[in-house]
């Protein structure tokens, strides 16, 4: 029986045939030694890149792994542009992780551009890796194989491509500020109701939209009408979102905020991350952008006027409720105020359960009306305690070594010591700094000739040390935390009692993925609510450590009798 490859969809999807995936050796799952089998990473910027380039590139590589006597194990296939260094590349991460697990012991990208845009800082690390491991990168177009002596030559073209993802950021910036300026829509999704011609820049109505738009959401928001009223209204009209959709309250309040709904162009604030690196993430709402004449800019026509818009805003800010998804446009993350928000689902239409109060309420049912869902609300302070017996009897069984484990640990030392994260991204970054200035020096010594070579041994030495000092700060920084309080059942109920409701929903959201909540069989039900959730969990139990569960009894009976006796006092 032949076994499928896992990239075998992809394979397909990119448009290689059956025939031709064999020919490639990339149609059956490869096997062999880890010195034998290859990892391959491609990437695409953006989707104008034809999919016929993206199959040469892999056959390019292929043929450069046969003539290597490698099979590839698996092709990395994503979507996303390197060159701007806060963007996550999850597939490449996972091709770099397969190399570091063993399962080989090459990895193929077709351009140095390919492998990393942030310069030496990340690849010189990634090669520290590799070299520890007897593992390899091999660079098909600039022919250059990291075993082989090729450090330095990896080193200047990633520090080229690092400046040339700074030089298309800029240039991208500064023709998209001009284009605002001159009245242009800025690009992305139009509003609801709104469309922009191919090509025109500007906005105008959407037929097909615009006759629900301005009659059953601008002017019932004008005349009083709550989000929660017309979401309802619309959806049982059968009246979809664009994207076919049901209508929720936020979504007409996220509507209502942004100035494109006026037909203006939108200031929006960028996110930025803890260092100021600008992130792929704008705040909603917003401002309009003012011109040089202090009046808002036009970018076309809108549901509503610059004046309605204004006054739509200025209602919903009226009802807003600080601390929730109602009107509120604080600046920031919030904290959650319940447990199980989120993690909790309603049994009919299986969608979120969140704080209604003393109780669970099903979102839906809240944000879109009783035509979408007829919902379901239990007692939060029942959901709660339930749950905590029944995340600390998993966790008694499973095994010490198990995923799900060490998921809690690093989300609870997270938690516990967030400082510690935003230091292992404060020294990975001054570590990308300390290998870009290394490189620089070393073109300034061997190719600018402006150095002398006393100097340059002292400058060269002090940057070692500091990087050789970073590098061990990072390897102390990402070092395993401490699970012994995962095993036993007296620490583990200690630990549940003192972590707090921001604690306890990463406790959980480490082990579980929801729990539907089942209704009551009958009105004034008396069934216990452990039993009327149902629980998936990441992981299954283990048989062997069931027996674990009669310690914890013992020591839940304990935490108990000690709150009822706090509350006597």
């Amino acid at each position: 029986m032949i076994m499928e490859r896992e990239d075998l969809s992809t394979l397909r999807a990119m448009g290689f045939k059956d025939e031709e995936l064999t020919d490639l050796g990339l149609l059956e799952a490869a096997t062999g030694t880890p010195f034998d089998l290859a990892e391959m990473y491609v990437r695409r910027s953006k989707k104008k890149d034809t999919l016929s380039s993206l199959r040469q590139q892999v056959r390019e590589m292929c043929a450069h792994a046969a003539g290597e006597g490698k099979r590839v194990r698996r092709v990395w296939f994503e979507q996303r542009s390197a060159s701007k260094a806060h963007v996550r590349r999850e597939e490449f991460d996972n091709a770099i992780s397969a190399i570091i697990a063993g399962l080989s012991k090459t990895l193929y990208v077709y351009k140095t551009s390919r492998l990393s845009r942030r310069g030496m800082g990340q690849v010189g690390t990634l090669l520290d890796q590799f070299d520890q491991r007897r593992a390899r990168i091999v660079v098909t177009v600039e022919k250059i194989d990291s075993s082989k002596g090729s450090r330095m030559v990896l080193a200047i073209l990633s520090e080229q491509a690092r400046e040339q993802a700074a030089d298309i950021a800029h240039w991208t910036k500064v023709g998209g500020d001009a284009h605002k300026a001159d009245g242009r829509w800025p690009g992305g999704v139009t509003p609801y109701g709104l469309e922009c011609p191919k090509g025109s820049g500007k906005l105008r109505h959407n037929p097909a939209e615009y006759k629900y738009a301005r009659p059953l959401i601008a002017e019932r928001l004008l005349s009083g009408v709550t989000p929660a009223e017309i979401a309802n209204d619309l959806n049982e009209r059968k009246i979809p979102t664009r994207k076919g959709k049901r209508w929720r309250a936020q979504t007409i309040i996220h509507l209502a905020q942004s100035p494109s709904w006026a037909g203006l162009i939108p200031d929006r604030e960028r996110q930025k991350d803890e260092f100021g690196n600008p992130l792929d993430k704008w705040r909603r709402g917003g401002n309009p952008l003012m011109g040089a004449d202090g009046h808002p800019i036009k970018a076309g026509e809108g549901v509503v006027t610059f004046a309605e818009w204004a006054k739509i805003n200025a209602i919903i800010a009226e009802r807003a409720r600080p601390g929730t998804a109602i009107g509120d446009r604080t600046r920031g993350v919030r904290k959650a105020a319940t447990i199980m928000t989120g993690i909790l689902r309603c049994p009919y239409c299986k969608g979120p359960m969140g704080n209604g109060g003393r109780n669970y309420r099903c979102l839906a049912r809240i944000n879109q009306g009783v035509s979408v869902c007829q919902g379901i609300a239990t007692m939060r302070q029942r959901v709660d305690d339930a749950m905590a017996e029944l995340w600390t009897n998993h966790i008694l069984s499973l095994a010490p070594d198990s995923d799900t484990i060490h998921s809690i640990a690093r989300r609870w030392l997270s938690y516990q010591d967030p400082e510690k994260e935003t230091r292992k991204q404060a020294v990975s970054a001054a570590l990308d700094n300390a290998a870009s200035r290394e490189l620089k020096l070393k073109k300034e010594f061997f190719i600018g000739g402006g150095m002398d070579e006393t100097q340059y041994d002292s400058l060269r030495t002090d940057l070692e040390a500091q990087i050789a000092n970073l590098k061990s700060e990072l390897a102390e920084l990402g070092r395993e935390p401490d699970l012994s309080p995962l095993m036993d059942a007296k620490a583990l109920s200690l630990l549940w009692d003192g972590a707090g409701i921001d604690g306890r929903r990463a406790l959980i959201k480490a082990a579980l993925k929801s729990v539907v909540v089942l209704p009551p069989k009958s009105r004034g039900d008396r069934t216990p609510i452990s039993e009327r959730l149902v629980p998936q969990w990441r992981e299954e139990s283990d048989p062997v450590n069931l027996a674990a569960r009669g310690m914890y009894l013992e020591g839940v009976a304990q935490t108990r009798a000690r709150r009822l006796e706090g509350a006597a006092a």
